[in-house]
């Protein structure tokens, strides 16, 4: 038999000895990337933080059962209270900068397109900070767009400048708070994983 059949023969369980080591540390290692992946879709008003729960479901039921890289469902409820307060927190703070200015539905709904075109400008142009300049960027210009969205609904609608101003004041800080606190959650759900697979 030669080496590459010797590597790929199944044992009575299908799986073959390469795979039940080498790819089980592969899995674990996919898992934490894609976790830390879905983390910095948050930063472009993706759900990130969703996507991280739904990837540790998956390692839970497909992964290992067994073993030290095997997790079970206590992470994946943790993951999923973590996401659910990152969700309330971004919400709860976009809505309340927008209440207190008396947005209107339409500038709230340029402001949610603002906020994303935003952020995937602020994370492709950055901000000369090493390592971190391309989150902080998209942090910023999120909440940028999100202000700029929200003044044109408003200046659409016929309301002054002053008033433009100050929706677009609160709306800034609101989505730069609620999402704040979601890459908080997502993180928190990064290393949840990390623990889980090495612990």
């Amino acid at each position: 038999m030669n080496a590459a059949a010797l590597i790929f023969a199944e044992t009575a369980d299908g799986w073959t000895p390469w795979l039940e080591t080498t790819g089980v540390v592969l899995l674990a290692i996919a898992l934490v990337v894609g976790c830390s992946v879905a983390w910095l879709t948050n930063l472009i008003a993706l759900p990130g933080n969703w996507i991280g729960v739904l990837l540790i479901a998956l390692y839970a039921w497909l992964g290992p059962a067994t073993g030290r890289l095997a997790i079970g469902y206590g992470p994946v409820l943790a993951g999923f209270a973590i996401a659910l307060v990152g969700e309330l927190f971004e919400f709860f703070a976009g809505a309340a900068g927008a209440k207190r200015a008396g947005a209107s539905r339409k500038s709230t709904l340029y402001s949610i397109i603002g906020s994303m075109a935003g952020a995937i400008i602020g994370a492709v142009v950055g901000v000369p900070v090493p390592v971190v300049g391309s989150v902080i960027a998209a942090i910023l210009f999120g909440g940028i767009g999100a202000a700029a969205g929200a003044m044109y609904g408003e200046w659409s609608d016929g309301r002054s400048w002053k008033e433009n101003w100050s929706v677009g004041h609160s709306t800034f800080w609101g989505r730069t708070f609620g999402t704040l606190g979601k890459v908080v959650a997502g993180l928190l759900i990064v290393i949840l994983v990390v623990a889980a697979v090495l612990l």
